[in-house]
């Protein structure tokens, strides 16, 4: 299952696609926009989704159609591996929350390369699990990596077992237990946390070349959780001056 997807001087062409993965494309307000869906119910043990985007002189904005579930599996992955290639160009990709069934397994694994000149902005959110489940998955694995220029700017690999956050969650006593991780590159980094900060946002950090910010931020339940997260991407949008953009999923 894989889908990819390539904008030459924001020209749109789909190079290569395998069912169950499909796409809407759209172009809105003067914004190329893509919802990314999979037919069926959701990711399966032994499944492999595969996203490939390739943007050269290009503006796009990504999101997904609904929530990704990830059902139980007693020793196979489900895995998600997203290749994203910039050239002078600018992506935003909102990616709806993840849902981690109870013994669910799954990797995911990014790679983002970029020129100097190019922007991003990335959200993924990782939920709960289902409504009468807590964490009850029982392992997440993650690698995803930032270049620029062919240099490596930012790492991240790491497990995480359910119980391990169920007892994070326990030690800390917090109603908190949806999570969202954004990932930001502007051509003014100073800029956009200086406008973050006039909204009293103060959750992002530099990377150690200063050349991205990464920030986690939690909530009580998913609504809110996405005001938080949009909020976000409007100061965003602002700080490389671009119009607000509705994503048509409210």
């Amino acid at each position: 299952m894989s889908i990819s997807i390539t904008f030459k001087d924001n020209i749109f062409s789909l190079d290569k696609l395998n069912l169950p993965t499909r796409y809407y494309y759209f172009h809105e307000q003067k914004q190329n926009y893509i919802k990314l869906l999979s037919i069926g119910e959701g990711i399966f043990p032994k499944d492999k989704i595969r996203t490939d985007i390739k943007l050269q002189n290009s503006d796009v904005v990504f999101t997904t159609e609904s929530a990704t579930k990830v059902y139980s599996s007693t020793k196979e992955f489900g895995i998600s591996k997203i290749s994203i290639n910039l050239q002078n160009s600018n992506l935003e990709y909102i990616n709806d929350e993840l849902i981690l069934y109870k013994d669910a397994k799954f990797l995911q694994l990014i790679k983002l390369k970029s020129d100097e000149d190019s922007t991003f902005f990335y959200s993924d959110i990782l939920s709960h699990g289902r409504s009468y489940e807590n964490f009850d998955f029982s392992l997440m694995g993650v690698k995803n990596s930032f270049s620029f220029s062919d240099t490596l700017e930012y790492l991240e690999k790491y497990q995480v077992i359910g119980d391990e956050l169920k007892a994070y969650q326990s030690r800390h006593n917090s109603p908190k237990s949806i999570f969202a991780k954004i990932y930001v590159k502007t051509n003014d980094n100073e800029y956009f946390l200086a406008s973050l900060a006039k909204n009293k946002i103060h959750s992002f950090s530099y990377t150690s070349n200063r050349k991205m910010l990464i920030s986690v931020v939690s909530d009580m339940n998913m609504s809110s959780l996405k005001k938080q997260i949009l909020n976000i991407w409007k100061i965003y949008r602002i700080c490389i001056d671009k119009q607000e953009f509705n994503l048509g999923k409210q």
